[in-house]
């Protein structure tokens, strides 16, 4: 019988926890794929998995509990066009949220650490705009504010990456793609002021 967590989300994050749970044949582990403004967390042997194109992830760990979570954000914070910055698609809000769902499971900040990725250049439109940029500024010096180390970051470039997260062991595995065809990740971050496609190809690195 497989097992989950079971931990409510922290309020006012209930609508950002993903509930799309798949079972990963490569890996042999139950994985909860996160979408651009969701998050996920676990206290079991789980996988986590996202696409980012200029949205960024940060992978938290508890590294004496081995618990943690990803999250998955477009903007550091919500400006000033009337937007809801209560909303785990910004930066800010993302990260209170996953950093508070962990304290809530047991986790303890002085034992947390982080590994961060994504910001890519991916779309003419968006590096004008400088969006990858800004997302990888902000998720380092959030954490920096916050004191929770950074060992591991693979971020800006110009292409997307697939980011698979196992907390239990706190592994890494980051496939660059280097062909973006798919329409439904292009639809998906377009909506979050990006674009992103599903690509093919790329070399896996681990952190």
């Amino acid at each position: 019988m497989r097992k989950q967590v079971l931990a409510l989300a922290p309020e006012g994050g209930a609508a950002n926890f993903a509930t799309n749970l798949y079972f990963d044949r490569v890996f042999g582990c139950e994985t909860a794929k996160i979408l651009p403004g969701e998050y996920y967390v676990t206290t079991e042997n789980l996988g986590i998995v996202t696409v980012l194109g200029s949205c960024v992830s940060a992978c938290l760990r508890d590294t004496r509990l081995n618990i943690g979570g990803m999250n998955h954000f477009m903007l550091p914070e919500g400006g000033s066009c009337g937007l809801d910055s209560g909303s785990a698609r910004y930066g800010t809000f993302a990260m209170e949220v996953l950093i508070n769902h962990l304290l809530k499971l047991g986790a303890r900040r002085e034992n947390l650490e982080a590994k961060v990725f994504g910001g890519a250049r991916v779309m003419d439109a968006l590096s004008s705009s400088q969006v990858g940029d800004k997302n990888a500024h902000f998720v380092r010096g959030f954490l920096a504010l916050e004191r929770i180390r950074v060992v591991a970051d693979d971020m800006l470039d110009i292409y997307a990456r697939k980011v698979y997260f196992f907390p239990r062991t706190g592994r890494v595995m980051v496939k660059k793609l280097v062909q973006l065809r798919n329409e439904t990740l292009l639809q998906r971050e377009r909506e979050y002021a990006a674009s992103l496609r599903q690509p093919i190809g790329g070399d896996v690195e681990l952190f």
